[in-house]
């Protein structure tokens, strides 16, 4: 490769280290073109997958900050640069190794920390941001509804108990009152009395 290239070539690699979440080194050897292809549409949006020389790619990582253990860069060398959920493209390379052998995960690394062949593996045994997500929204969605609940069963029988308070005090007109004799006056109240109770027992009922 000519100088000029491989300065373009290092300053592509550099540029995805530093614009990726983090990468995954493979080795490729066996795979055939319509593989990587495969491969390619499987990771999808969440990582590209291109093939780089080892020599070309210690110097890329070392430019943009980052430091590959020299295991890694044995043999040709493909990396999965992470741009979206960490844990799709984990899945994704790990399942893809299972039907074609060819495919060897060599490690990588994820935010700066250099992660293992069997770390990136059991990365892929979580579940994605899409289901943790839905299963808190979930969770938060229960969590509301009880409180809703909890809130809106005193709220509602105060309600019924006060409606009962008014349409009894709306059934008792002025002029009744005035004709009420003064010696039924102690009876009044107690007549009064009966209606917030008798209330509350239709409220509890209701409730």
């Amino acid at each position: 490769m000519a100088r000029p290239d491989k300065a373009a070539a290092v300053a592509e690699l550099a540029e995805n280290f530093r614009e990726s979440n983090g990468a995954v080194l493979t080795e490729y050897r066996g795979l055939t073109v319509k593989q990587l292809q495969e491969l390619r549409r499987i990771l999808g949006e969440t990582a590209s997958y291109a093939v780089a020389k080892n020599t070309l790619t210690k110097i890329a990582a070392k430019e943009a900050g980052i430091d590959i253990d020299d295991a890694l860069l044995t043999g040709p060398t493909a990396i999965a640069f992470i741009s979206g959920d960490p844990v799709e493209t984990a899945k994704g390379l790990r399942d893809f190794a299972k039907v074609n052998t060819h495919l060897v995960i060599k490690g990588g690394f994820l935010d700066g920390k250099q992660l293992s062949a069997d770390e990136i593996k059991k990365l892929a045994d979580l579940e994605s941001r899409e289901v943790l997500l839905a299963k808190m929204a979930g969770a938060m969605k229960g969590s509301l509804q009880n409180a809703v609940s909890l809130f809106a069963a005193p709220l509602a029988q105060t309600a019924r108990l006060v409606a009962a308070l008014e349409a009894k005090k709306a059934e008792e007109s002025p002029a009744e009152a005035a004709a009420a004799p003064a010696e039924d006056a102690d009876t009044t109240p107690a007549t009064e009395e009966t209606a917030p109770e008798a209330a509350t027992d239709d409220a509890t009922t209701e409730g």
